[in-house]
């Protein structure tokens, strides 16, 4: 009888507690992720008929700063002419798009170069091609994006991927809010294009943990050390970027976080950060199948955590319980009763996964809302937890072990890697 006791008080102890603690993680994470009418980007209506083959006046080239676009590019051909036509064709007038040719060995600067000579703005698209092997201590993104710095002209930088588009009036509504503001370092949240199953399970999971560790409203705030940007539309001042030295610096130049450690080195010398929402003016198709995306959040999973090992452990014990454990509440209570003990009642655990699915699936609808995902697909919450565990734990796995991090056809092992040589070839005109 007394065991009996024992066991039901404790089987109630830990199913309230998690009650509990889920239903808190959830408020909790609300409150940190919504967003604030401030964090939104000021769209400007397109303007027709301007665009770089419009000759600047004098007073326009006053107001309008000379912005140098640089895209990494390796192996992009699928995404490629997609990305550069988009910036030929912004309705600012005063930019430069320097494409970064990283070593493709694919249909990539065959495209370049069709634009470069068909496009009617191609006189504006310069492409720098890297030939040679990657030089020790440097990762591949840092070293493109230091190479295209290395040849642009521009008054401010914008640092944006291959796989993005980017609206007509979307450079313009950009550096518009970013000189209004006294932005240093400003950078805006794509809108995912999510066309398939898989993108619609997992890319919500992966901003529930992205906006967990890095909130906006704590980005934003300058008293607040949290800093993150997006890598798909970094718009910084060539000033700002000079003096802190950026991709150039040795301990930038490996990073597999560009974005999260150009964002951390601007704020910590108290620069101004901004981070806000592109109100779809910018989209980006990050990843084309289940394979792509596990390499894809592989890469960065346990670099891109906040508070080292104990913390990712943390996590990997934590991500189940907030959702997978929620669904599966009756059947935990079930297998807790037993002919010798009562257990949890049927009616209890009723409440307590109701209570639990509750803000769960609220928030979790909410959130596929903002990325334009069916809101049945939160019920996929559970699939998510697990493959996102799965891909954390292995991710933490392949550092730890020092087995290193592979992306785009590059392993990387060494981080400290020694200072290489220059390296790469300039083509087509300017």
């Amino acid at each position: 009888m007394k065991n009996t006791y024992w066991w039901q008080s404790w089987s109630r102890f830990v199913l309230w507690s998690h009650v509990i603690g889920v239903v808190g993680f959830y408020a909790i994470l609300w409150w940190r992720t919504s967003p604030r009418k401030e964090d939104h980007l000021h769209v400007l209506p397109v303007q027709r008929n301007k665009g770089p083959e419009k000759a600047l006046t004098a007073n326009e080239a006053a107001k309008e700063p000379l912005v140098s676009i640089i895209v990494p590019a390796r192996n992009e051909e699928r995404n490629i002419r997609r990305c550069v036509q988009s910036l030929l064709e912004q309705d600012y007038a005063n930019y430069e798009v320097i494409v970064v040719d990283d070593g493709s060995t694919d249909r990539t600067g065959a495209i370049l170069d069709e634009l470069a000579h068909s496009h009617a703005n191609g006189k504006h698209l310069w492409v720098l091609r890297l030939r040679d092997e990657l030089p020790a201590g440097w990762a591949g993104k840092p070293h493109a994006i230091h190479s295209g710095v290395q040849e642009a002209h521009g008054d401010w930088f914008l640092f944006t991927d291959a796989d993005t588009w980017h609206a007509p009036n979307a450079l313009r509504s950009a550096i518009t809010q970013a000189t209004s503001e006294h932005a240093d370092l400003f950078t805006l949240g794509a809108e995912q294009e999510l066309p398939s199953f898989w993108d619609r399970v997992l890319m919500p999971m992966a901003y529930l943990g992205i906006s967990m560790l890095y909130p906006p409203r704590f980005v934003n705030d300058p008293q607040s050390p949290v800093a993150v940007a997006n890598g798909q539309y970094i718009l910084i001042r060539r000033q700002v970027y000079q003096d802190l030295g950026g991709y150039g610096r040795p301990d930038m130049r490996a990073t597999l976080l560009d974005d999260r450690d150009l964002a951390h080195l601007v704020k910590s010398h108290h620069y101004s950060l901004r981070f806000i929402d592109s109100l779809g003016l910018v989209h980006v198709h990050m990843y084309h199948s289940l394979g792509d995306i596990w390499r894809g959040w592989r890469k960065n999973a346990y670099l891109g955590n906040r508070g080292g090992l104990l913390f990712v452990l943390v996590q990997l014990l934590g991500l189940p319980m907030i959702s997978i454990i929620p669904f599966l509440l009756p059947l935990l209570a079930r297998l807790s009763r037993s002919s010798r003990s009562e257990g949890i009642s049927a009616q209890e655990a009723a409440l307590a996964t109701g209570l639990e699915l509750a803000p769960l699936i609220s928030y979790r609808a909410w959130l596929n809302r903002q990325l334009h995902v069916p809101w049945y697909y939160a019920f996929t919450h559970p699939l998510a937890g697990a493959i996102f565990t799965g891909i954390l734990g292995q991710s933490m796995w392949r550092v730890i072990t020092k087995r290193g991090v592979d992306w785009r056809g590059r392993q990387y092992h060494d981080q400290n890697a020694r200072v290489p040589a220059n390296r790469g070839s300039v083509s087509s005109p300017r």
